[in-house]
């Protein structure tokens, strides 16, 4: 028997985005959108995996869940899980590999690693979380935008941390459908007392949404930036979706440096082909200050090791430790500085 997680969870964000437009009336514009958007992730013409994806979701089994824990570092939904779901599961799930940003667990009890379905992915997303949260305004009762969140793990403890409204974005197929099998798992555990889910995903990039639409208090923007050919473009769209005195949370990879100093590689870095600017952090502040951010800070600068990105049973391909040099650790295989990630926070 199919489930109906995907269409639940789309009739959920849209009825949240009706309800803010009333409020908000930019967010009628978005509801414009919302069946085009949609619509084009689970298009074949789009997406030729799209339809496998969509129906790895839909055969997940119905487990009996006891608790979801979306503020524990590994996302736990505690349910019981006979041999045969168990292995149900999970060659479900491998078939939305890889997956990279998490941990999650499914099954088993809370604090309990040797039961259930441990995804360890490629990335320990909790690691950064950790080196963020203690440097965030409080997220309780505020309207979030995770930008390029993946899989959606960390728009999963935004709602854990006590967000209203957590609408994650990110263009990737895969993700999205990543995202909505954990759905199917925690079911109505971030829902409001009116049974309206808190947690929401648009298959969309920054660029595509509504310009200056002014709907949310927190906004991040992690691992993005660098991806970004116009930084500043980005910047602008990041501060057109926050309100007046809203907080940006941005982590982008950066170098040493002093203020002027700007890594352009020549082709790759870390053997992507899609990086286009790392600015040191006296760079970063100023480039956030001459878009109009105000109260900019750098809380947290920290090396990426190859304990935190790493392949793993549920990422099979190349991982950090083989876009270093083999010689020198602290270079990437092309000869530029190993990556290091700053987090800023700024205000509107």
């Amino acid at each position: 028997m199919l489930n109906d997680t995907i269409l639940h969870a789309e009739r959920e964000l849209y009825l949240t985005l009706l309800a803010l437009a009333q409020q908000q009336p930019s967010a009628y514009e978005w509801l414009a959108q919302l069946p085009k958007w949609l619509g084009d992730i689970k298009d074949k013409a789009n997406y030729a995996h799209a339809p496998a994806y969509q129906a790895s979701v839909a055969r997940l089994p119905e487990l009996t869940v006891n608790t979801v824990d979306l503020d524990s570092d590994v996302l736990t939904i505690e349910a019981s899980l006979n041999d045969s779901q168990r292995k149900q599961t999970t060659a479900l799930l491998k078939q939305l590999m890889p997956w990279r940003k998490g941990p999650f667990k499914i099954g088993g009890q809370i604090g309990d690693d040797e039961l259930g379905i441990k995804i360890d992915t490629e990335w320990h997303s909790d690691w950064k979380w950790q080196r963020v949260v203690p440097h965030l305004g409080t997220l309780k009762g505020r309207r979030v935008l995770d930008v390029g969140g993946g899989s959606g793990y960390h728009g999963w403890r935004m709602a854990g941390a006590g967000a209203d409204t957590v609408i994650i974005i990110d263009p990737s197929c895969l993700f999205y459908h990543q995202f909505m099998a954990i759905r199917h798992f925690v079911g109505t555990a971030d829902a409001h007392e009116t049974g309206r889910y808190r947690t929401h995903y648009i298959p969309v990039p920054l660029e595509a949404l509504p310009e200056h639409s002014q709907l949310f208090d927190t906004v991040f923007s992690m691992g993005v930036l660098y991806h970004r050919q116009s930084p500043f473009e980005h910047l602008q769209q990041l501060k057109g979706q926050l309100v007046k005195g809203g907080e940006l949370v941005l982590e982008t990879l950066v170098i040493e440096g002093d203020a002027n100093t700007v890594l352009v590689p020549h082709d790759r870095y870390a053997q992507m082909n899609n990086v286009f600017f790392l600015p040191s952090v006296a760079a970063l502040i100023g480039w956030l200050e001459k878009a109009g951010f105000t109260d900019v800070r750098c809380v947290d600068v920290a090396v990426t090791s190859t304990e935190e990105q790493r392949k793993t049973e549920w990422m099979t391909y190349h991982s950090l430790a083989d876009f270093l040099d083999p010689n020198d650790s602290t270079k990437t295989v092309e000869g530029y500085p190993a990556p290091m990630r700053a987090t800023i926070i700024a205000k509107k």
